[in-house]
């Protein structure tokens, strides 16, 4: 029996950070701007007036929504359009044909995503020691988490760009319904702060278990129980996992 292609994940995975390598410039210094650009209208302006959130400074509270916000989005466009461009150029073929099985294929494409997402991530974790103190409760559980995380959004990435049949359609999904979730999900406030019936609304976002088990990472408290968060991530990671592993049996949108 033949062992795993690891050559082939290899080289599948370097070529994807290759892209990464060639615009790291721009790809570095966007989260760093963005960040700083957050901290200074939420963290100045609305944190002049809204000291602390649960016994948590404003500044260093809005830190993981603003981590899981970003990495939400590289997770989703590179794993997307990693995908989506061998569809495109008709090069998706070649990878179908190749001794090269499905499961190292994803593991290829989305380790290379997770990656990408990962340095963002701790990018955006850098910065924000420049403009506040920021203690890390559990340190090993915040890296983890961002892994899970990481890898979650990349296996949703990758279904993304199977679906998409046009680079609009690749845009849709994160601008209009991810980033509304991440605005509505608690990045910025807790959610005790809403009023009934809004409060129990918002429980049905599940972007809100996400930067909740992350928040716990960091001060030891959420929105909601760290069970909750970790038992949400487990079930995606499964349900993108099974929805995969059908696309590839059926060749769904892979070989039209």
């Amino acid at each position: 029996m033949n062992g795993p292609n690891l050559r082939a994940v290899a080289a599948i995975y370097k070529f994807e950070l290759h892209r990464f390598r060639r615009t790291w410039l721009t790809g570095l210094l966007v989260p760093v701007i963005t960040t700083s650009l957050y901290f200074i209208v939420f963290g100045g302006a609305i944190g002049s007036r809204m000291t602390q959130i649960d016994g948590i400074p404003y500044a260093a509270f809005i830190v993981p929504g603003l981590i899981m916000m970003s990495m939400f989005t590289e997770s989703i466009f590179n794993a997307s359009f990693g995908i989506y461009m061998p569809k495109f150029t008709g090069t998706i073929y070649e990878l179908l044909s190749a001794p090269v099985s499905a499961m190292e294929t994803v593991i290829a494409y989305v380790g290379a995503a997770a990656t990408k997402a990962l340095i963002v991530g701790f990018i955006i974790f850098a910065t924000a020691h420049l403009f506040v103190d920021l203690p890390v409760a559990h340190p090993f559980a915040m890296v983890g988490f961002m892994l899970l995380i990481a890898v979650s959004f990349c296996l949703f990435g990758f279904i993304l760009g199977i679906w998409a049949q046009g680079f609009e359609q690749l845009q849709v999904i994160p601008l209009l319904i991810i980033t509304p979730m991440t605005f509505l999900g608690g990045a910025f406030y807790s959610i005790h702060m809403l009023a009934e019936p809004w409060r129990t609304i918002t429980l049905f976002n599940p972007i809100v278990y996400l930067i909740s088990g992350f928040r716990w990472t960091f001060f030891g408290k959420g929105d909601v129980g760290i069970e909750f968060s970790l038992l949400f991530v487990g079930g995606m990671l499964a349900v993108c996992l099974g929805i995969i592993a059908w696309v590839f049996r059926t060749g769904y949108r892979l070989k039209k």
